[in-house]
């Protein structure tokens, strides 16, 4: 298959950025073909498609591990080859996002997701004899994926799931169904070429609430993963089965006056506008001590910022929030789809300010309880509230993580700063001195997921989280000292 090229990327870009239909046209996909190539494993109903991942879980049960790492090997493969073509579905489906960036996604993904490597077995000898622990499969996976990284969460949970021997069905966000779906065929395919199961995963046509409910529910479904909001996890988590919760997060930053503010300026605003700030690990509000913000918000400004004014801020409120209203009839705000993922200029083209690609983030210096601040927005938008101290920054900043344990950073020189900021905030991730994307491997160490599992605790997820371990015991023998 031949991959876009870059001008082709930018013409799929501009013409999303122009509201053009020239993008889908160009793209030519839907949830069960792309470019009149039919994607594999996708099916109409939730119970054949179990049924279909319950045959690929049986065919890779049989399979030796490095049968799997081969199917794994081609799978990474093809992701590096056509990670251009699912970035620009992935923009142009959802609206969310930058295809630059979802191209470096999708790359991240391939060379630093655990692979078979990651399934090690345990032996402990003694008088008594030989105990083996092993890390086996559950058996056909039910994993729910988001819009905002789908084929890339899809990739990522099917390296692990399939390294781990497991089978899998998906039930992506409507939202990114197309996006989600080429990323199962091209799983299916790596398979297919490297001697494996022609379906290995498998996704639906059009998923729903229903279709989610069924897998839920369905006896052979043995594990549950889900990546997404609050509401969704809650319902995996009270199904009734195991399951894994990759939940929201409302990441702080704190900058102290001992830092490299010149550095902190960049790294946390190319952090913050990483693929429009939809990672859930991404800086979402800073807390800069007073002596030093005003540096950090000029540093800021050098590297794409723009400054808003409170009033502009308040104005950008109503636009990129919506007030509902609850079965309950209590009034609530959330999110509008419409920004989430957006470019900086699109947004401030939104209240009448009108600036070129050159700015990719909006700052403004704000108060504690700003809107900004307490909710996970998912766009290039930076609220900065000064602290006077320490004890001000972490006690603000842990509130404005309400409890998630997900992401935080800090920017400091200062070890008793960064360790009282990491035992009080507990999150899963906490990134000093970089920018947030180095907490799931991008130019940091360590292993890479888009299945950050705070909620049940399994925290950076890799093959490992998807097994249960067996033990077998050989009582008075087998042990040769």
């Amino acid at each position: 298959m031949a991959n876009i090229t870059e001008a082709e990327i930018r013409k799929i870009v501009e013409s999303i950025i122009k509201g053009t239909s020239v993008a889908s046209n160009h793209l030519k996909y839907s949830s069960t073909e792309y470019d009149g190539r039919k994607l594999i494993g996708i099916y109409a109903d939730m119970n054949d498609a179990i049924d279909a991942a319950e045959r690929g879980y049986k065919a890779v049960r049989a399979m030796t591990v490095e049968q799997r790492e081969k199917i794994i090997t081609e799978i990474r493969k093809l992701t590096v080859a056509e990670a251009p073509i699912m970035a620009a579905i992935g923009v142009s489906e959802t609206g969310m996002g930058k295809v630059e960036h979802k191209k470096l996604k999708h790359i991240l993904v391939a060379e630093k997701t655990p692979g078979t490597e990651d399934i090690v077995s345990e032996a402990k000898t003694g008088d008594n004899g030989l105990t083996l622990t092993e890390m086996a499969p559950f058996g056909v996976v039910g994993s729910i994926t988001p819009s905002t990284n789908p084929s890339e969460t899809v990739i990522c949970n099917s390296i692990g799931m399939i390294a781990a021997g497991n089978g899998v069905v998906f039930n992506p966000h409507p939202n990114a169904i197309a996006t989600s779906n080429y990323a199962v065929d091209l799983v299916n395919r790596a398979s297919a070429a490297a001697g494996g199961p022609e379906i290995l995963v498998c996704s639906m046509v059009k998923p729903t609430l229903e279709s989610a409910g069924i897998m839920q529910s369905h006896p052979k479904i043995k594990l549950l993963v889900c990546t997404g909001g609050p509401g969704v996890v809650k319902a995996v988590l009270s199904s009734g089965k195991k399951a894994i919760g990759a939940g929201a997060g409302n990441p702080p930053v704190i900058v102290d006056d001992t830092a490299d503010i010149k550095k902190a300026g960049k790294d946390i605003i190319d952090g913050c506008c990483f693929d429009n700030n939809l990672p859930c690990i991404a800086e979402k509000e800073v807390f800069a001590f007073s002596n030093i913000a005003d540096q950090l918000i000029a540093e800021m400004q050098k590297n794409g910022a723009y400054l808003i004014t409170q009033e502009q801020a308040d104005q950008l409120v109503g636009v990129v929030l919506e007030e509902k209203t609850n079965k309950a009839g209590v009034k609530f705000k959330t999110v509008s789809r419409d920004c989430v993922g957006r470019d900086a200029d699109v947004l401030l083209a939104k209240i009448g300010i009108h600036v070129d690609k050159s700015v990719r983030c909006i700052i403004c210096e704000t108060y504690f309880m700003h809107e900004f601040v307490q909710h996970e927005l998912m766009m290039p938008i930076l609220p900065i509230v000064r602290v006077d101290n320490i004890e001000q920054a972490i006690e603000l900043a842990v509130k404005a993580e309400h409890g998630n344990r997900h992401t935080a950073h800090m920017h400091s020189k200062n070890i008793d700063h960064l360790s009282a900021f990491a035992k009080a905030v507990e999150t899963t991730i906490f990134v000093k001195n970089a920018p947030s994307y180095a907490g799931i491997g991008f130019g940091g160490e360590g292993h890479t997921t888009f299945t950050i599992a705070g909620p049940t605790g399994e925290g950076i997820t890799s093959a490992r989280s998807f097994t249960r371990k067996r033990r077998c015991v050989m009582a008075d023998n087998f042990r040769i000292i």
